[in-house]
């Protein structure tokens, strides 16, 4: 012990004792507090790892992979793929919003796997590739919608009664939606001087079409109507067109497809434009069924939906292309082809899809659409360039006048690569229709030649205020004239 530790430890044994004696006296008196001896400096501790969780293992995406056409049978390119679905399906094919029925066939189970892969062109194929095709329809426009179901027309007041998808529906060459029925019917037929049996659910044009009606009867449902104008129907028809474009777009093997057949040039020839090629072969046409990339105009064609339509969904894809050319000019260097490509389709998609939501409930026009278009992109806040191309294509088709003349477009001078280009400076988001006194605005609907959707009774004979009520349609809704007129003449 040091001199220093020996008096430190005197002080402290006198101060206990004079605390002690207090204590005994009823005195409290802490306990003697002395100062801490210096002691020499400690060494710090030595780092220790920090205790981590074990982490955890990403939770797989709940899904199913489906063999599919990408196109239809005819298209090479493209043949099968594998694509996966990323929900929950159950045997059938079914899930939530959808149901499949093939006599003798359906519910068809899932592999080993929980895949739904069959071989092509077998019954089970068909209800599998015809459900997938359905699903992804409708999920394209469900991301577009903000990832919020879109409601079938039946779907109210709480009812969440599925669609039915049909993929041997019966015997023609054709395809339909019944909103009585609930159902996508897809038919077959042995084309003339052939011998093999087409079925149209093979064909991913077909499918995506028929369901573009049901999706669209959902948003608007009084634009089924016979009643309206030739151009309400012509929309009906251009928006199952453009469906089948648009979810080509939204799969990247399509979308670089394209790319690499057209040269990036969409003008120039791929599959994409040509709808249902089988089944336009079929009937003795050189391409597909119809051609979105064409150059009609509302004075070359008549008053029968099918034509009509070929005009709105020629000037869509008019702007497709031109948006297409702006944005590689902004983007090549930064992006790949294919990727700007299925951009530029989603924000298309999505621009008619608002402007279609924003149209009139009934008797709706092409002008209607051209115009929401242009007020609903100038509210997003795209390049002016973007409105310049909707205003100049639908010019060009007759569809809409011009605020401008359309020199510079017609002459091939349109700065492509100016976002801010308005060719005179002005940046219009409403123009007048190009004849206010065309047929197409004013005559009978012409459906004679339309898929088997355009052609159902129920349309054409149920009051376009009903129609646009959504909810069950019913026999008697079908008879209620009839009905009428026989209430009437039995109270005579």
């Amino acid at each position: 012990m040091t001199v220093h530790q020996s008096e430190t430890q005197i002080i402290q044994d006198e101060r206990e004792i004079v605390r002690v004696r207090e204590a005994e006296r009823g005195l409290a008196v802490p306990p003697a507090r002395m100062p801490r001896p210096r002691l020499r400096a400690e060494a710090p501790p030595t780092p220790q790892p920090v205790p981590r969780p074990v982490p955890l293992p990403v939770p797989p995406v709940a899904g199913h992979r489906f063999l599919i056409y990408k196109q239809d049978p005819s298209v090479a390119e493209l043949g099968t793929r594998i694509t996966f679905v990323p929900s929950v399906v159950l045997n059938g094919p079914a899930d939530a919003r959808i149901t499949t029925d093939l006599q003798g066939v359906t519910p068809v189970a899932k592999g080993i796997n929980g895949d739904f892969v069959f071989a092509p062109n077998s019954p089970q194929f068909d209800a599998a590739h015809t459900f997938a095709v359905v699903r992804e329809t409708l999920s394209m426009y469900e991301r577009i919608n903000g990832g919020n179901p879109i409601p079938f027309a039946w779907n109210v007041g709480g009812n969440t009664e599925r669609i039915t998808v049909k993929p041997h529906a019966g015997q023609g060459a054709n395809a339909f939606y019944s909103r009585t029925g609930k159902s996508l019917n897809f038919l077959s037929f042995v084309p003339q001087n052939q011998t093999q049996t087409l079925f149209t659910c093979r064909s991913l044009d077909i499918v995506s079409h028929e369901t573009g009606h049901s999706v669209l009867d959902g948003l608007k449902p009084g634009w089924l109507a016979a009643g309206s104008p030739p151009q309400t129907g012509g929309l009906h028809e251009a928006f199952g067109d453009l469906s089948a474009i648009f979810l080509a777009l939204s799969q990247a093997d399509q979308a670089e497809a394209v790319v690499a057949l057209s040269r990036a040039n969409l003008h120039d020839r791929s599959f994409l434009p040509e709808l249902a090629e089988e089944f336009g072969k079929a009937l003795g046409m050189p391409f597909g069924l119809r051609n979105a990339d064409n150059d009609l105009k509302l004075s070359q064609v008549s008053n029968e939906v099918h034509a009509i339509s070929q005009v709105f969904t020629g000037a869509i894809y008019d702007v497709l292309a031109d948006i297409y050319v702006f944005e590689l000019n902004r983007q090549r260097k930064t992006k790949d082809l294919a990727v700007i490509l299925m951009e530029v389709a989603e924000g298309l998609a999505h621009l008619l899809f608002q402007a279609i939501l924003a149209a009139p409930a009934t008797k709706a026009t092409f002008v209607d659409v051209a115009n929401k278009m242009l007020q609903v992109s100038a509210s997003r806040h795209d390049p002016p360039i973007y409105r310049t191309f909707i205003r100049n294509r639908f010019a060009v088709r007759e569809i809409t006048l011009s605020p401008t003349p359309l020199r510079e477009l017609l002459a091939g001078r349109m700065s492509m690569t100016d976002p801010e280009y308005t060719e005179d400076g002005r940046d219009v988001t409403e123009v007048q229709p190009h004849d206010e006194h065309s047929a197409s605005l004013r005559a009978e609907q012409d459906r004679s030649m339309c898929c088997g959707t355009m052609q159902m009774p129920e349309y054409a004979v149920i009051d376009p205020e009903r129609l646009a009520k959504r909810g069950d349609l019913t026999d008697e809704d079908i008879l209620r004239h009839e009905m009428d007129e026989l209430h009437r003449a039995f109270n005579k």
